[in-house]
C-alpha cells in the first residue's frame, strides 16, 4: 500500500512540475537545458496528507435509552395472592370431596371381597359366578369415580387458574402503559436481557392491584 501511494504521488508531483515547465519556458527550449529530476516524497511530504476528521459524538437524541422490562412471578401470584389462595382453597375442597368418596368406595370394595373370599369354599359356582360380577361391577364404579373426580378437578383448576391469569394479565398491561415499561413478561419467560434494558420484578405491585380491584367486585 505505501509503494502505491509513492507511486501516486510520484506521478502527481511530476504532473505538475512537467505543468509549471510548459507555463514557464518556451516553446522550444534549448537542447543543453534537461527537465530537471523528479524526487521521491519525502518523509516530511507524506507527513503534509491530512488524516481522516475524527467522527463527531452522536447527539442525546441518538443515544440509546435503557429499555423498561418487567416480569411477574405466576407461582408466587398464586400462592401468595388473596386470589390466588382464594384459587387453591376451592380446588382442595373440590379434591377433598373427591377423595373422601373415593376412600370410602376403597374401603367397601375391600369388605366385598373379604365376604366373597370368606364365602366362596360353600359357594355353589352359580353363586360364586354372581358375586364375582356383583365385585366386577363394584369396581367399573370405582374406576368411573376416580375419571370423573380427575376430570372434574382438572376442568376447575384451568378454569380458575383461567380467571386467575386473566386477571393479571390486564393488571401486568395497565401497570406497564402507565409506568413506562416496554413490556411485562412471566418470570419463566425472560432468558435474556440487554445492558441496556432495565428489568424489575413487578410480582408485589402486581399482586396489589389484583388484590385492589378483587376487592372492588
Amino acid at each position: 500500500m505505501k509503494k502505491c501511494i509513492s507511486s501516486l504521488m510520484v506521478a502527481t508531483l511530476a504532473a505538475l512540475f512537467t505543468a509549471s515547465a510548459w507555463a514557464e519556458e518556451p516553446a522550444a527550449p534549448p537542447a543543453s537545458k534537461a527537465a530537471p529530476p523528479v524526487s521521491a516524497p519525502t518523509a516530511e511530504t507524506q507527513s503534509t496528507v491530512s488524516a481522516p476528521a475524527a467522527p463527531l459524538p452522536l447527539s442525546p437524541s441518538k443515544v440509546e435509552q435503557a429499555v423498561k422490562i418487567g416480569y411477574v412471578d405466576m407461582a408466587k401470584i398464586a400462592s401468595d395472592s388473596a386470589p390466588g389462595k382464594a384459587v387453591q382453597k376451592e380446588i382442595k375442597a373440590r379434591t377433598d370431596k373427591y377423595q373422601s368418596q373415593i376412600k370410602t368406595k376403597e374401603k367397601q370394595l375391600e369388605k366385598l371381597k373379604k365376604t366373597i373370599e370368606a364365602q366362596a369354599a360353600t359357594l355353589s359356582p352359580q353363586q360364586r359366578e354372581a358375586k364375582a360380577k356383583e365385585f366386577q361391577k363394584n369396581i367399573d364404579e370405582y374406576r368411573k369415580l376416580v375419571i370423573k373426580a380427575d376430570k372434574d378437578v382438572s376442568t376447575l383448576q384451568e378454569k380458575l387458574l383461567g380467571e386467575l391469569y386473566t386477571s393479571v394479565e390486564k393488571a401486568a398491561g395497565d401497570y406497564g402503559k402507565t409506568n413506562g415499561f416496554a413490556a411485562v413478561v412471566m418470570k419463566k419467560e425472560l432468558l435474556y436481557s440487554a445492558e441496556t434494558a432495565e428489568v424489575k420484578d413487578l410480582t408485589a405491585e402486581i399482586i396489589k392491584l389484583v388484590e385492589s380491584r378483587q376487592s372492588k367486585k
